[in-house]
């Protein structure tokens, strides 16, 4: 059974964690123990109805404010298919955790609530999904009961919002009215909008076809852990250990070092205490290679047959999570895998304005801003561009002064200053 990795997004009060709740309600996947202190729960919904929100606001200052604060994961399967949920907060000072839950995600909801329609968020959300690429974009158009149901309000929204998509370049869009509250097309289709012809939330979640990956591109390992115990029983042992972040590798492969560019093959695969023929991705093995070359910690193996780029100079979207701004002076720690090597800021292309999507020249970056720099770092790193390979696409920045990530990047070009 494949896995649907999905965030929700969008304003405050849009109706996410509502949302979520009447999905894992209406299609029996609470157990028993939550359905119970949801029964008891003194938080109902205007009408009496429960508040089914209660189910994914799990921090306390979320539950007393009636607001999602941080990301919210859930888990859960139906007869067609397993689903990992991401509820992000709606507020302007959360993007940086929109972010985060969007980067492991396949799909986006983007909820709009009826009433109010496109909103700043909207935009804003709906850039971030554009950014990280996601193939996939739902837009629950949420709270219908509020407008009577009016397909007339579904369609200016619809239009409204096809600009933007257009505008952003998102590859698949599907539009689905709903109601949260009242569990109008949710999980079973309503009965009250009977001019709405396409299928239910969680009939859609469970049919759309997952972006096929290429098993064979782009085979990367980051080298985690040089395995050399020097013992009398295993004195010649030399393995490298790590975690497959794309691609396969198999047996007799050729492969390359990076970033020095030693070429070599491999001899065996090892995981846990068998031997392999393959490593694919998401395990977490230790290669064996023919020749005695040097390879350290967060140093990259890849397939000689696709090579990634490598370079000291690097242009890459960036998304600015401290309080405390972007300081051009400081030399910060750029994370990649395993590997971590001094870099600065070594100029701001641009700032994204979110309100109208336009770029425009900028001197600092502050929380929750998003635009492209060139990043130079102190070490070669080796990478992907992100939309071609994610997996390797991606890295974090750190403050050495506070230990804190203060920035996630996504690499776009190798550059020669």
């Amino acid at each position: 059974m494949d896995i649907l990795r999905f965030i929700t997004a969008g304003s405050v009060d849009d109706g996410k964690s509502t949302l979520i709740g009447r999905l894992l309600y209406d299609s029996g996947s609470i157990l028993a123990d939550q359905l119970e202190a949801l029964h008891s729960s003194n938080r109902k919904n205007d009408d009496g109805t429960i508040d089914l929100a209660i189910l994914t606001d799990g921090l306390k200052a979320e539950r007393e404010q009636g607001i999602t604060i941080d990301v919210a994961y859930k888990y859960f399967q139906t007869e067609k298919r397993k689903f990992i949920i991401a509820d992000a907060p709606g507020h302007i000072q959360y993007t940086r955790n929109m972010v985060t839950g969007a980067s492991n995600s396949e799909l986006a909801i983007i909820l709009i609530d009826a009433r109010n329609g496109v909103s700043e968020q909207t935009i804003r959300h709906s850039f971030l999904v554009s950014l990280l690429a996601l193939p996939h974009v739902v837009v629950c158009i949420n709270k219908m009961d509020m407008v009577d149901y009016s397909e007339t309000v579904f369609n200016d929204i619809k239009v409204a919002y096809l600009q933007i998509a257009e505008k952003l370049n998102l590859k698949e869009v599907t539009f689905i009215p709903v109601s949260a509250l009242k569990g109008d097309n949710i999980v079973n289709e309503s009965q009250a909008m009977p001019w709405y012809e396409g299928q239910s939330l969680l009939h859609y979640l469970e049919t759309v076809a997952l972006v096929p990956e290429h098993p064979f591109e782009h085979g990367r390992m980051p080298v985690q852990w040089v395995i050399r115990p020097q013992t009398d029983a295993l004195h010649d042992y030399r393995g490298y250990a790590g975690r497959m972040v794309s691609g396969t590798l198999k047996v007799n492969d050729d492969v390359v070092v990076q970033p020095s560019g030693f070429h070599t093959s491999i001899s065996r695969i090892e995981f846990a205490e068998q031997t392999l023929e393959k490593a694919e991705k998401g395990m977490s093995v230790t290669l064996h290679l023919k020749d005695d070359v040097d390879v350290s910690r967060g140093d990259m193996l890849v397939a000689t047959s696709n090579q990634p780029l490598r370079s000291k100079n690097i242009v890459a979207d960036f998304c600015w999570m401290d309080a405390r701004p972007l300081d051009t002076s400081v030399m910060y720690l750029l994370q990649h895998h395993s590997k971590q090597t001094k870099c600065k800021v070594q100029e701001i292309c641009y700032k994204v304005n979110i309100s109208n999507l336009e770029e425009h020249a900028a001197t600092d970056f502050k929380l929750n801003d998003i635009g492209r720099v060139v990043i130079k770092t102190s070490d070669p790193v080796t990478f992907d561009h992100y939309e071609q390979n994610p997996s390797n696409g991606g890295a974090i920045l750190i403050d050495p002064r506070t230990n804190l990530t203060v920035a996630a990047l996504l690499f776009r070009q190798a550059v020669d200053l």
